[in-house]
């Protein structure tokens, strides 16, 4: 067994040992994506709809905001609300300060979750604007309003059909997640940095994460592939196999 260890360029042993910290760090990465995707899921939502129903007035407010936040990279826009708000002094003084935006936690959760709403926002706006043409027609044909047509037809069906669209969003969410490490934060990716940094190794720690996130994403995508198989199985294509018929001529 030393024969093996020795022969495996990563040091094991230090890995083992410190791998109650990549455990704490697996648990912030996961904690920050997914509570930041159910918040930037409902933001996403409302602005959706108002983009699709092409809103006088909140369609050009909508369209703005997501321009500006899938035009800009994540970094930056992290950047800018742990760094940046706190230069303003009225911002210092406010009630906001103290219990989140002096927080490198919630700065991270905040911009994480504007950052995934925009991009929700255009992939449900473009499921629903592909909502088929007969649902919604049959919908009016049985007096259905437009809050319940919304409600009972278009949002479920624009649901369904964007999952495989959003499985790549919560995939990108999580390896954007790794931005938290430049702000303090001991994700899986700072823990690796960390065990880099303290030990004076070259790639154990990245290694590590890298093995830790992979698993992740496998984990996500098997999910995802179940909930297609399970609320796609009607727009899968049928494969009828033909019947051989009797030749007229033989």
């Amino acid at each position: 067994m030393e024969a093996l260890l020795d022969f495996i360029p990563l040091d094991i042993a230090l890995i083992a040992e410190n791998f109650d910290r990549f455990l704490y760090g697996v648990w912030t990465t996961l904690n920050l994506t997914f509570l930041a995707l159910l918040l930037g899921g409902l933001l996403a939502i409302p602005m959706a709809i108002a983009r699709a129903s092409a809103h006088p007035v909140f369609n050009p407010l909508v369209q703005t905001y997501t321009y500006v936040f899938r035009g800009t990279p994540l970094l930056v826009q992290t950047y800018l609300i742990y760094y940046g708000v706190g230069q303003f002094e009225v911002i210092r003084e406010s009630f906001l300060w103290d219990p989140i935006l002096s927080s490198a936690w919630w700065c991270a959760l905040i911009a994480f979750t504007l950052n995934t709403a925009a991009y929700t926002t255009e992939l449900l706006r473009g499921a629903i604007a592909d909502t088929p043409k007969g649902e919604v027609e049959a919908a009016i044909a049985t007096g259905h309003s437009y809050r319940s047509r919304m409600r009972r037809i278009i949002l479920p069906s624009a649901f369904r059909r964007a999952i495989p669209a959003y499985s790549n969003e919560v995939i990108f969410m999580l390896h954007g997640s790794v931005i938290a490490s430049t702000i303090t934060l001991q994700d899986i990716l700072g823990v690796g940095r960390w065990l880099n940094g303290r030990y004076y190794l070259a790639y154990e720690g990245f290694i590590t994460a890298a093995v830790l996130y992979f698993l992740i994403v496998l984990c996500i995508a098997w999910a995802f592939r179940w909930f297609e198989r399970r609320y796609l199985r009607h727009l899968a294509t049928r494969q009828t196999t033909a019947v051989p018929t009797a030749d007229p001529a033989a």
